[in-house]
């Protein structure tokens, strides 16, 4: 074998004038090319795909739902006008008349609203147009702007009174008590329909 023979090669390939062997280089280098070749393409489809999510959640689509919780949102109703100034027990003046076969309802009934403040008139039976019938708690009776005033006011002191308006030219009001009356509402509770009458509504607000 010849000293110029490569190792390995034994005695078939023999250099014998300016001709070499060519040695094929390994596969590893295209390998690696391939797999370079690869990974870009796997790291572009990724990075079009993060793209992808990030316009659904940023762009047009939550553009969309915002719009969409936005419609959805209730506006908010207009605020409930404060309510008119009444007048204060002390300046109503109450005429109480009796339409019960019970005697002594009037004075009872008149001594208590004085006690709560109200200012007394007449007091005793009811006139013949009532006498009897009067099938409920009460009837308050007075002129028409009595009802946002004096009404509302005095129907806080007895629960299930009705109203009715007449021709009179004065402001005071009647209060007839009628066949289901038993007692004025308690204190307290007058008290606090009548706190409730004079506080403004709170002014509501929209609902998303």
């Amino acid at each position: 074998m010849s000293m110029l023979t490569p190792p390995g090669m034994g005695g078939k390939y023999r250099i014998t004038g300016d001709v070499y062997p060519r040695m094929r280089r390994p596969h590893r280098r295209r390998r690696i090319v391939l797999a370079s070749a690869a990974a870009v393409v796997v790291l572009g489809a990724a990075g079009w795909g993060t793209l992808q999510l990030v316009d659904v959640f940023s762009g047009d689509g939550g553009t969309k739902t915002t719009a969409g919780k936005q419609a959805d949102c209730k506006p908010a109703p207009k605020p409930t006008p404060a309510p008119a100034a009444f007048p204060k027990p002390a300046q109503i003046t109450v005429n109480v008349y009796n339409a019960t076969p019970r005697s002594g309802l009037a004075k009872t009934t008149a001594d208590e609203l004085k006690k709560r403040g109200f200012k007394i008139g007449k007091v005793g039976n009811a006139p013949t147009a009532y006498d009897k019938k009067v099938p409920g708690a009460g009837l308050m009776l007075g002129a028409p702007a009595a009802t946002k005033g004096a009404f509302p006011v005095l129907g806080t002191q007895l629960a299930g009174a009705t109203t009715k308006t007449d021709t009179r030219g004065t402001a005071d009001v009647d209060l007839i008590i009628g066949n289901a009356f038993k007692t004025l509402s308690p204190k307290a509770t007058a008290d606090a329909a009548l706190v409730a009458l004079t506080k403004p509504a709170p002014v509501p607000t929209g609902k998303c």
